[in-house]
């Protein structure tokens, strides 16, 4: 086991998931309903689920598509996205 690159990618997940959608539903869930536990195992399958799916899905394009080209074309979405949300936030402002 690599538990340095396990720490690394649970540092990175659990700093990305603070505060998005996901842990925001969760949390108005979490108010709302009793009892608690199928709220935590929902939310905690959900995040496995899509955390093998994109592990899945990262190996296979890694086969076709060498990792500097994965990692550039995700840096260029997110910058993309970052341009758009603030000219949105500009436009709309």
């Amino acid at each position: 086991m690599d538990w340095k690159l396990l720490a690394t990618t649970f540092g990175m997940v659990f700093l990305a998931e603070l505060g998005d959608k996901t842990q925001l539903a969760t949390f108005c869930l979490s108010a709302d309903c009793n009892p608690k536990l199928p709220i935590f195992l929902g939310s905690a399958g959900a995040l496995v689920t899509s955390s093998l799916i994109a592990v899945l899905l990262g190996d296979a394009i890694n086969r076709l598509v060498p990792a500097i080209y994965i990692k550039l074309g995700a840096g260029a979405f997110f910058i993309i996205v970052g341009v758009l949300t603030l000219w949105s936030a500009v436009k709309n402002g």
